[in-house]
């Protein structure tokens, strides 16, 4: 941790406003709002990348506070346990590191937070987050059922025809109650994702990284156990009730890493190919549809991995050579 002074405090106070006005930016602008929550945890990640935790921890303070008093307390929590606090502690696992002797490596080596398990604890913070909203909404049939009639409502409305052709409204709601868990919590692990991404970058540009800069399409894999969740998760879906909203957002959360997985597999097996780029834009294009985003979270659940990074011990200067083999 960076020795506690008023510039290390500056700092945190600083990216915490930053973080706060792109949460406020949401609000204001609905069309851009998952980009900017997603980007709100930018300003955090970067700060605790660099100066560590204490900047991290004031900027989560100071973002919560400023929410608290501008929206309310319940906003600031909410704010809190969906994006800041994750990112805080995504920042702090890319940070630690210990002698790689200690794995079963070299003595003059360092072993990095492999970033399959940061990946997996990416997950396991998006659905506790996700979980907590919903506690927080009261979310249940009634509540999914109430939105659905103000949908069809709004429809109504603007079409008659098209309300009057969707006579058995019961399938859709109780389709939407276990789908909207699941893409929430999806689309939320890969924007985290995105932007400790763009935040490793911006980071590692500035010449401050401790971290490696890492070979992601070989690195980026879910841990070995995150299977037995998933599939943990999709009994529960069959259960009902309370357990199957929770098996849902961890099919969803856990599903998206696996996705991400299955596509750091695709840039690692194409690598070198002719027919690389068209084959990606056909793969990110087929994400838009179920079926072709099942098949690339099956090979994300075949290829699964623990991948260190290890770099020699810091002296002074920033060194980001190393290898990274698999354990």
């Amino acid at each position: 941790m960076k020795k506690l002074d008023g510039k290390l405090l500056l700092t945190g106070f600083l990216a915490g406003v930053t973080a706060i006005f792109l949460v406020l930016a949401a609000n204001a602008q609905p069309s851009f709002s998952s980009v900017f929550y997603a980007a709100s945890a930018l300003p955090v990640m970067i700060v605790g990348m660099r100066w560590g935790n204490m900047a991290a921890i004031v900027a989560i303070i100071t973002a919560a506070i400023a929410g608290a008093l501008a929206v309310s307390p319940l906003f600031a929590a909410a704010m809190a346990v969906f994006t800041l606090l994750p990112a805080g502690w995504i920042s702090h696992l890319a940070n630690l590191a210990r002698p790689a002797s200690e794995i079963g490596g070299p003595k003059h080596l360092m072993a990095w937070f492999p970033l399959s398990d940061i990946v997996m604890h990416l997950c396991a913070l998006v659905c506790m987050g996700v979980i907590f909203l919903g506690m927080l909404i009261g979310y249940n049939a009634d509540f999914v059922g109430n939105m659905i009639d103000a949908l069809m409502q709004a429809l109504a409305e603007r079409d008659p025809t098209v309300v009057a052709s969707l006579t058995n409204t019961s399938s859709i709601k109780s389709t939407m109650l276990l789908t909207l868990p699941i893409v929430q919590a999806g689309m939320w692990v890969i924007m985290l994702f995105t932007a400790y991404y763009v935040a490793s970058r911006i980071v590692a540009a500035s010449g401050a990284s401790t971290r490696p800069r890492e070979d992601i399409p070989s690195a980026l894999r879910m841990n070995r156990n995150a299977p037995f969740i998933f599939l943990a998760g999709i009994v529960a879906c069959f259960i009902g009730g309370v357990p199957a909203l929770i098996g849902a957002t961890v099919c969803g959360a856990f599903g998206a890493g696996f996705l991400l997985g299955g596509f750091g597999s695709i840039h690692l097996r194409t690598r070198g190919k002719e027919w690389r780029l068209p084959a990606l834009i056909l793969s990110y294009m087929a994400t838009l549809m179920v079926f072709p985003a099942i098949f690339i979270i099956i090979l994300g659940l075949i290829d699964t991995r623990r991948t260190v990074a290890l770099t020699p011990p810091r002296t002074g200067g920033n060194s980001n050579d190393g290898n990274t083999p698999n354990t």
